[in-house]
């Protein structure tokens, strides 16, 4: 489908298009670490508790110990060809694929990404947008399901920077996308064409997304029941029931209660009750990160084979992949209505 920009003199100037991702630190070592993981942690969306009771305890005591553990962990899984996070190179990946999309069909889009903590920063690629003739601007939070904790923070950050400017372009977000019939099919290929390499086959699928504070839940975040609705459109896509399929969230820190079950609970129960043979999927990451390569990759692996799994395999996030761009080209395009014409 060839695309047009529709142009007129109230609405003049290109169109952008900003994908944005959680973020990465510049390096291992602890003081990138240590800026990186400051940021992050001092996010009140990402930390809902008292600044009064969460400062002294963030600057005494975690951001002295964690940054040196997860260097270690971002060591393990560290593009050191380009000496970057797989992240950072997967979402730059994103945002060229999505660019040589609209390239093609001459619509006068520019593409770009940013990261919701670290570089680049959201405020500094608005501004290279707008400074490249953008007026109207597409936010692209990359998490299928919304959270407070992440899709409304990078849109408290693009407001921020909006916020900033005096000559504001005209924003717009793209909603979640957890159970869109594009998103459904991509996972639904990439599952099917991964398990097609492996010389063995799953006694069952396991899920895994971010976890969540539960506490969060209760206030109303509608993160959980949009991952129970990915997993419910995916196992009708696939003809699967739940024991095949199943859902599980990883990821959890500290003493508090979390959304249920736990990932690593889960593969410990599945191998003593007799599976063998185990696949994760990780549907809430857009791209390969920390999380999916280290926490699940490696990590979980190791615990599933030491409870007395045999056969492990992790399915790769969407990334730049063909069934993952060409679900991105479509959401996009869609969510450009209305400013793009065919």
């Amino acid at each position: 489908m060839a695309l047009t920009v529709r142009k007129s003199k109230s609405e003049p100037g290109r169109i952008g298009v900003l994908l944005v991702n959680l973020g990465t630190p510049e390096g291992t070592d602890y003081r990138s670490m240590r800026r990186y993981l400051a940021e992050f942690l001092s996010d009140p969306r990402v930390i809902e508790i008292s600044p009064w009771l969460w400062k002294p305890l963030l600057q005494g005591v975690i951001l002295n110990i964690r940054p040196q553990r997860s260097g270690r962990l971002y060591d393990r899984i560290w593009n050191r060809d380009l000496d970057e996070s797989p992240l950072l190179t997967f979402t730059r990946a994103q945002a060229a694929g999505l660019q040589s999309h609209f390239d093609s069909a001459a619509s006068g889009v520019v593409c770009d990404w940013a990261m919701r903590y670290g570089n680049p920063a959201i405020a500094d690629r608005i501004e290279a947008l707008q400074a490249r003739g953008c007026q109207r601007i597409l936010l692209v939070p990359l998490y299928p399901q919304y959270s407070a904790s992440t899709t409304a923070s990078v849109v408290d950050k693009a407001g921020a920077a909006m916020a900033a400017l005096r000559h504001q372009p005209t924003l717009r977000t793209m909603p979640p996308y957890y159970a869109d019939p594009l998103y459904i099919e991509a996972l639904a290929s990439t599952l099917t064409s991964h398990l097609a390499t492996l010389s063995w086959q799953p006694d069952c699928v396991l899920a895994s997304f971010h976890g969540l504070p539960l506490s969060y839940v209760e206030r109303g975040d509608p993160y959980q029941s949009q991952c129970e609705a990915t997993v419910q459109a995916l196992r009708a896509r696939l003809g699967w029931d739940e024991e095949r399929l199943r859902l599980a969230y990883q990821s959890r820190v500290g003493r508090q209660q979390w959304i249920e079950p736990y990932t690593a609970e889960t593969v410990r129960a599945l191998a003593r009750d007799g599976i063998r043979a185990l696949c994760v999927i990780t549907p809430g990451f857009a791209a390969d990160c920390v999380e999916t390569l280290e926490e699940i990759a490696i990590s979980l692996r190791d615990t599933y084979l030491k409870e007395g799994g045999e056969k492990f395999a992790c399915v790769p996030c969407l990334n730049d992949t063909g069934p993952g761009m060409r679900m991105l080209a479509g959401l996009v395009e869609r969510e450009l209505q209305g400013w793009l014409q065919a």
